[in-house]
């Protein structure tokens, strides 16, 4: 008999609903068919069973934070087994150890996370019998018997065990000794908190704390744009002047004799451009393009859609979710067809279907076998699904793939770009942009770029003669860079830190190794929120002052640097393919590890977190997270009390006694308001001035003062 081991029990039991099967306390047991002649045992694990050990298992002193013990490195890495999944381990124990049992199926999920948690259950199961993997990239029942039927040999798989047992241990040295070091250093500057730090979450970090700072530092310039209508008999049409290239104005003066000078003046077009540009279907999704596009659209979380998308997987609907191709192989695309015409049943798609090419069999944009390693593009499997019979949420993510595969078959899109200079008495310039859609193709099933919104430009020809119908100014002002999305962080990740505005990323990613993995970055991102480094508010990600304050003490440290962990991951993965060396690459690691507590000590002295409120930074204690006691940034303008950071306010210590209401909210008109914005506010009745604030589509700079009438928070502006 053979024991399949697989990595959830739900995934046990689809891998078992194929065949006859009775099932068990804590198994499934397959009664004998034509692919298991004598039966098999289908069991399950629940995630990770095991743990790489905590320091004090290793040597006792290494319970105490000390930074004479630092760094920590254990002669030999030991797993210890979760006391909560110490049932499910000893059940499939049990089934490894059975005298009937010959050969085990590793069937954990195809990737490197699957292939560690199954190998270390039989390894710590200390049992030594023929191993063969399952290696599918969907749970329909077609995948599963073909699977079964074309297994491959353990050793083919090993070298991904090698990469993710590396991973594993890199990341207990780095987060370990990082972790351990800043926070007993951060402790003897006040800060009596657990500052975690590791390989992939701190350089994210660094990235999301650089644009904070970025839009700190940024000063805001008014400009004016001169705009003017234009008549050329009976057509109108707008222009922005223009100079060199450059339309924005410094002067306000300047922009209003400009202004002045065109009022009325005859007009003469110079020049008409049209230029035709094609656009193909985009790619297919992998994770990350998936998670981008969900987040711009619906605002999920990264982690909110991994998991939505591993229950359509799991219903065997949609291919494996992990992966990190936008390619199928020419054995996949040949399913095609199939899946197209079983969509074809269900709205909206049957009117997109027949699409102008029904097979994408020699299209190498999105078939091409050399491009698909371990798995191929996110995909509908041809166990096709009513969307209507799933939950909202997994019918939107359903209805996207849907909508990417269809669009894969369908023509190009083909658009006219115009622009239209016009000279108005012989002096002012003046530009006119707009499209034209030729041949709409695949943009009827999905709209990428919802920035064209270029108007319609009349058919005027060069030499034309014409009047300034209208003309006027506007006032704008210079924007700081924006803050990311969670689904910007996605791609930022993706790209070690070169963020692109859209998931076109072939020609970008083909050198370029990122943070993380398909599989861990919304993991990251969780964990950073999980650890009060960032917070997001309507999907925007902002730093809290505990992120600025590990970020500022790395400084250029190593640790920040998404360009070094970058090189990590393509070592990494290097090893995955059998290129590089575990041993080689851990005995780095390690330098590293010495190198970073090293660092950390030298640097110490120099450390200066002026302008970030350090005192509310202080150890969580309790059931749900409360702190023990909390920092008070000043006394309350409205009874005298301590007013302290509360989450998402700040307020005043005693409302629960006598119901004082003084609050003051974290983010003010989009701008965050931080600790000691309210403590200058709370000491001198008036901060200083903070640049910024939005209201609609305009931007103004203000100071928070008290108002000793209304007993309340106003802006106080500068008197012109």
């Amino acid at each position: 008999m053979k024991v399949v081991i697989a990595e959830k029990p739900d995934q046990g039991a689809t891998l078992a609903k194929p065949f006859p099967h009775r099932k068990k306390q804590g198994y499934i047991e397959i009664h004998p068919n034509e692919i298991f002649p004598t039966g098999a045992y289908v069991t399950w694990a629940v995630g990770h069973l095991f743990g790489l050990q905590s320091p004090e298992k290793y040597d006792s002193k290494w319970k105490k934070w000390t930074l004479e013990d630092l760094p920590i490195i254990p002669g030999r890495f030991q797993y210890e087994l979760s006391r909560a999944k110490a049932k499910q381990f000893g059940v499939i124990k049990q089934l490894l150890h059975n005298k009937d049992v010959n050969e085990i199926i590793h069937a954990g999920d195809a990737g490197r996370e699957g292939e560690l948690i199954i190998r270390n259950i039989i390894s710590m199961a200390r049992v030594q019998k023929p191993m063969k993997r399952l290696w599918i990239s969907s749970l329909t029942e077609k995948a599963i018997i073909n699977g079964f039927r074309g297994l491959k040999e353990e050793h083919e798989l090993r070298n991904l065990y090698y990469e993710a047992y590396s991973r594993a241990c890199a990341d207990w040295l780095v987060g370990m000794n990082a972790s351990r070091v800043y926070s007993i250093l951060l402790k003897q500057q006040g800060m009596a908190d657990v500052f975690s730090a590791g390989r992939v979450q701190t350089p994210t970090l660094a990235l999301i704390v650089k644009r904070d700072e970025e839009i700190e530092r940024f000063n805001s310039e008014p400009f004016w744009e001169v705009k003017a209508d234009f008549q050329f008999g009976e057509h109108i049409y707008e222009g922005t002047w223009q100079r060199e290239g450059e339309s924005r104005i410094q002067s306000e003066e300047l922009a209003r004799k400009i202004s002045l000078f065109c009022k009325d003046k005859p007009a003469v077009i110079t020049e008409v451009k049209t230029e035709r540009k094609e656009f193909s279907p985009p790619m297919l999704f992998n994770l990350s393009t998936l998670q981008a596009t969900i987040n711009k659209m619906f605002k999920f979380s990264p982690k909110k859609t991994l998991d939505i998308l591993q229950k359509l997987y799991q219903k065997g609907i949609v291919s494996y979710p992990r992966s990190d191709s936008q390619y199928v192989t020419k054995g996949e695309a040949e399913t095609f067809p199939e899946i197209l015409n079983k969509l074809k049943q269900f709205e909206p798609y049957q009117q997109w279907i027949p699409a102008p090419q029904m097979s994408l069999i020699n299209n190498k944009r999105f078939v091409n076998d050399a491009k698909v390693s371990d798995h191929y593009a996110i995909i509908p499997t041809e166990q096709v699904t009513d969307p209507s019979s799933l939950s909202q949420d997994e019918k939107k993510i359903y209805d996207i793939i849907i909508k990417r595969f269809i669009a894969a078959h369908h023509d190009k899109a083909v658009i006219n770009y115009t622009s239209i200079i016009t000279v108005v008495d012989g002096r002012a310039e003046f530009v006119s942009k707009g499209k034209q859609i030729l041949q709409e193709g695949w943009r009827k099933i999905i709209i990428e770029n919802d920035k064209e919104k270029e108007p319609l430009l009349p058919p005027v020809n060069e030499e034309d003669q014409g009047i300034v119908k209208k003309v006027n100014m506007k006032e704008g002002k210079t924007q700081p860079p924006k803050r990311y999305t969670e689904g910007q962080l996605i791609t930022l990740m993706k790209t070690a830190g070169k963020y692109i505005e859209n998931d076109e990323l072939e020609r970008v990613l083909k050198k370029t190794e990122g943070l993380g993995t398909e599989a861990t970055r919304a993991g990251i991102i969780t964990m950073l929120k999980d650890r009060q480094y960032i917070t997001i508010q309507k999907n925007i990600v902002y730093p809290t002052d505990k992120a600025k304050v590990l970020i500022r003490a790395i400084g250029e440290n190593v640790l920040a640097s998404a360009e070094m962990t970058a090189k990590w991951e393509q070592r990494l993965q290097q090893i995955g393919v059998g290129k590089a060396s575990a041993p080689e690459f851990m005995e780095q690691v390690k330098k590293l590890s010495h190198s970073l507590v090293q660092n950390a000590l030298k640097e110490a002295k120099a450390w200066n977190f002026e302008g970030l409120d350090t005192e509310s930074i202080q150890r969580k204690n309790g059931k749900y997270g409360k702190r023990g006691s909390k920092a008070s940034l000043g006394a309350c303008l409205k009874c005298g009390g301590k007013v302290i950071d509360k989450g998402k306010f700040y307020g005043c210590s005693n409302y629960q006694k006598t119901k004082c209401s003084f609050t003051i909210s974290k983010t003010i008109l989009s701008k965050k308001i931080t600790g000691a914005v309210i403590k200058k506010v709370l000491k001198e009745g008036k901060s200083d001035r903070i640049d910024g604030f939005k209201k609609g589509d305009k931007q103004f700079s203000a100071y928070l003062g008290w108002d000793h009438q209304q007993k309340k928070i106003q802006f106080l502006f500068d008197i012109k």
